[in-house]
């Protein structure tokens, strides 16, 4: 499941973890308001392919027991379970627009990429059942949840009847036979579209997210948002076959060093990734400190004790990455010299890690938005520039958006005014992707106009 919302000037993607749901992603958040024009049509992405993951196979195979073999909840699972045979996938409800599209591609990526025999079918029973309900009626059932995936259910009415009697239990599972995805029909093409990543390779696969893992939408920290290259080998290994459901974590160890060896030859190598467990109090001030509730004081002292631990822990990956990255979030209004330096921090500890460059792209989009607000609109510029490309490639609409918008008024504020007229309307059909509703996408164009506005005073 997602963390809650650490995106910065604006919450891109908001999620805190859901009480009940023990496989979800969590709710995104909006905006509100300004005057934009919008295109009819929306981007979108092109089908594309990820690349082989970037660490060694001992540190893939470690992680794959670790996701495969517990729960987001940390409750352990005693054997493996998967689809045996075919994997066919429906849909229904009202399902969005866009929803087809991705799907089609999705799946055309789970097949070139993880090697899996799945397709769609229109109609009649299926694998995995994707439902696409209102939103109030998901936040009915969990408050903080977008998107969830539950066992041995084909349909939101069959899993409002199973709710408190042992149906739903992931650990009771010897094989997956039935699984039902539940994502809110009323959302964004971005979050549909990431809805069906996450929630979808977890339907087949491993049922856990690690924050250490910066190469991976298997994460809460909510960075990725489209399947990864180690996303695809951990799938392409979870149905090699040389295993099987019913298999323990013992047995499971024994075949991976031949099965990864097998799939991922770039990975025969030594590696050093760091692999202590996360204490549940640095997960607890991370909730906190990144979540929708508390007062600020309360949020800043709940990312320094993060950091505090992470520094203790004596981690230098993502987790200290991210301890920096909340600590910027929270102290950018009031102390504008520590958030400068805590993001930069994370920035590079981010660009030295597998998977990393979407993270500093994250950071690069706030201290974007800090030098807009400060008149400095050649940084700005540097800083969209560079990042732009990364997040193209991380399939990031609603950021690339954003992105976008900060490069426009940086433009207008060098007096570049028709080089940033046209940056406008090329990022309305990405806004339209990436956020959805009118009132949503004139929201993040207000925000960055306001910060260039006082830019502009400075």
């Amino acid at each position: 499941m997602r963390l809650a919302s650490i995106l910065a000037i604006c919450c891109l993607t908001a999620c805190v973890p859901s009480p009940g749901a023990d496989v979800s992603m969590n709710k995104t958040k909006a905006s509100t308001s300004t005057s934009l024009t919008l295109p009819p049509e929306m981007n979108r992405f092109g089908l594309t392919s990820a690349g082989r993951p970037q660490r060694s196979n001992p540190e893939i195979a470690r992680d794959f027991l670790e996701l495969s073999f517990r729960m987001e909840s940390g409750r352990p699972l005693p054997v493996l379970t998967r689809f045996e045979g075919p994997i066919t996938v429906r849909t229904a409800g009202a399902v969005p627009p866009s929803a087809a599209t991705d799907l089609s591609r999705l799946l055309a990526r789970f097949r070139n990429e993880a090697g899996l025999n799945i397709r769609e079918v229109a109609q009649g029973p299926a694998s995995i059942n994707i439902e696409f309900v209102p939103r109030k009626t998901i936040q009915a059932t969990y408050a903080n949840v977008a998107c969830f995936v539950v066992p041995r259910v084909g349909s939101w009415d069959e899993f409002r009847a199973s709710r408190n009697n042992g149906t739903l239990d992931w650990a009771s599972l010897s094989q997956r036979d039935r699984v039902s995805v539940f994502i809110p029909a009323d959302s964004s093409a971005q979050e549909v579209r990431d809805c069906l990543h996450e929630e979808t390779a977890q339907a087949m696969g491993p049922l856990n997210d690690l924050f250490r893992l910066t190469d991976s939408v298997f994460n809460d920290d909510n960075f990725h948002t489209s399947l990864t290259g180690f996303d695809m080998t951990i799938l392409r290994a979870y149905y090699a076959p040389e295993l099987r459901s019913g298999m323990t974590q013992e047995q499971v160890a024994a075949k991976l060093p031949g099965i990864l060896a097998r799939i991922n030859p770039a990975g025969n190598r030594a590696g050093s990734s760091e692999a202590t467990p996360t204490p549940r109090q640095w997960i607890n001030a991370i909730e906190v400190a990144l979540g929708n509730g508390g007062s600020a004081d309360r949020r800043e002292a709940a990312a320094r004790q993060a950091l505090s631990i992470a520094k203790a822990q004596g981690w230098t990956g993502g987790r200290l990455a991210f301890s920096y990255f909340a600590i910027g979030r929270l102290t950018l209004a009031r102390d504008p010299n520590t958030a400068i330096s805590a993001f930069t921090e994370a920035g590079r500890i981010y660009r030295s890690l597998p998977g990393g460059a979407i993270h500093a792209a994250h950071v690069d989009m706030q201290l974007a938005a800090y030098a807009l607000s400060q008149g400095q609109a050649d940084k700005a510029l540097e800083l969209a520039n560079r990042t732009m490309p990364v997040v193209a490639a991380a399939e990031n609409a609603a950021l690339m958006a954003t992105l976008m918008l900060v490069k426009a008024e940086a433009l207008s504020m060098k007096g570049r005014s028709k080089e940033a007229a046209a940056v406008r309307i090329d990022s309305r059909g990405w806004a339209r992707y990436g956020f959805g509703s009118d009132a949503q996408v004139k929201a993040r164009a207000a925000e960055i106009s306001a910060l260039a506005r006082r830019g502009n005073r400075s």
